[in-house]
């Protein structure tokens, strides 16, 4: 039973850090998904899965895990690497590519 220690990324629909700033820890997977014949529905027999604990830093959720005797994997985020653009940048005079319409 080995948790993960991870800060979520952000929904692709998502464009504030809202829910992203905060790190999660969740149990691995115990055993597969399992698709129940008749209604098609998903289920598992794994009640860790649906355990998911958030806390504010990493240092937080680490002392948890260590003082509860779960042993842990972290999963460091990566950084967001975006760069700043600018609407107006597209009219000034010095673009580097001219206007196509």
């Amino acid at each position: 039973m080995v948790a993960r220690i991870f800060k979520p990324a952000r929904n692709a629909m998502q464009s504030g850090k809202a829910k992203a700033e905060r790190w999660q820890l969740t149990y691995e997977p115990e055993s597969p998904i399992t698709i129940e014949p008749l209604m098609g529905y998903s289920s598992s027999s794994d009640m860790n899965r649906q355990i998911k604990l958030s806390f504010e830093t990493k240092e937080e959720a680490i002392d948890y895990a260590q003082k509860n005797g779960i042993p842990y994997q972290l999963f460091e985020p990566h950084l967001d690497t975006r760069r700043k653009i600018s609407y107006s940048d597209n009219f000034k005079f010095g673009r580097a590519q001219s206007w196509t319409h």
